[in-house]
């Protein structure tokens, strides 16, 4: 696609020749709802660590197998996806709606493209919704009026935030979002939270630094800080793992790769 005909695709609010966080997710996945400055982020993090593709789709397999657990198993009937990201396969709607055909999923983010391509996909599905909000903005997100159309303040509630607190620095305070999220949901809630693992690594180290060159953004944290996401919250077995070790479909056949070493996450209720 020309540069002309990427300016006459994009909607209103995006700059084509800025990357996103979500557009490059997209191009990663092997996508189409991206532009050139995605695609060239997507092509230097796969130079840096060419293992960054089995990456995303070892994210979007834990998400699949978290939204399975919380409908099915703990009877989550409503779920808000943060930085839900740009609608791609076994998406958390349909995933939570195979097994409970009217489980309500919101999803949310920051890229003005993600709602219009989200709601294509939707397509009158009565049960889902997305919109554009900053996640950080607690009250915007939760008082928005398409959230709020599906989603039950009074009713236990799943809060997904897979994939995204590696993006917010310290100085965003993501523990306190998340406390913030949480404090707003009632008894039995739950929250599923990642964050890209900080260690000795190599890989962890390059991905690291090559998403702060090209995105001005990444921000690593070692187990104990991932851990405390989960503050005052009672974690599901077997608690917080790398996503491989978390509800395998199948039994792990032997150690993990060194990449699968850089995902952390859990699953964790409200008291």
């Amino acid at each position: 696609m020309s540069l002309s005909g990427e300016y006459e695709w994009a909607p209103p609010g995006v700059d084509p020749t800025r990357p996103s966080v979500a557009r490059v997710h997209d191009a990663l996945l092997g996508g189409m709802e991206n532009f050139a400055a995605d695609r060239s982020v997507a092509r230097k993090l796969k130079d840096t660590v060419p293992e960054v593709v089995d990456l995303v789709w070892c994210n979007r397999a834990f998400i699949g197998r978290v939204v399975d657990f919380l409908v099915r198993e703990a009877g989550i009937r409503q779920i808000i996806d943060l930085g839900a990201g740009l609608p791609t396969v076994e998406n958390t709607h349909e995933v939570a709606q195979f097994a409970d055909p009217r489980a309500r999923v919101v999803y949310v983010d920051s890229d003005p493209m993600v709602e219009p391509h989200a709601r294509a996909i939707l397509n009158g599905n009565q049960y889902a919704d997305a919109i554009t909000a900053d996640v950080r903005d607690v009250d915007a997100v939760l008082g928005h009026p398409s959230l709020r159309r599906l989603i039950d303040p009074a009713q236990p509630t799943a809060i997904l935030i897979i994939g995204l607190l590696h993006l917010l620095p310290d100085q965003d305070d993501p523990h306190g979002l998340v406390r913030r999220y949480m404090s707003a949901l009632p008894k039995d809630s739950y929250l599923a939270a990642s964050n890209m693992m900080a260690s000795e690594n190599p890989k962890a180290q390059a991905l690291e630094a090559m998403l702060h060159v090209t995105m001005g953004t990444g921000y690593f944290r070692d187990r104990d800080s991932i851990t405390a996401y989960f503050d005052g919250l009672v974690l599901v077995e077997p608690g917080v793992v790398h996503f491989p070790e978390w509800h395998p479909d199948e039994r792990l056949p032997g150690p993990l790769a060194t990449w699968e070493h850089l995902l952390l996450g859990g699953v964790a209720r409200k008291p």
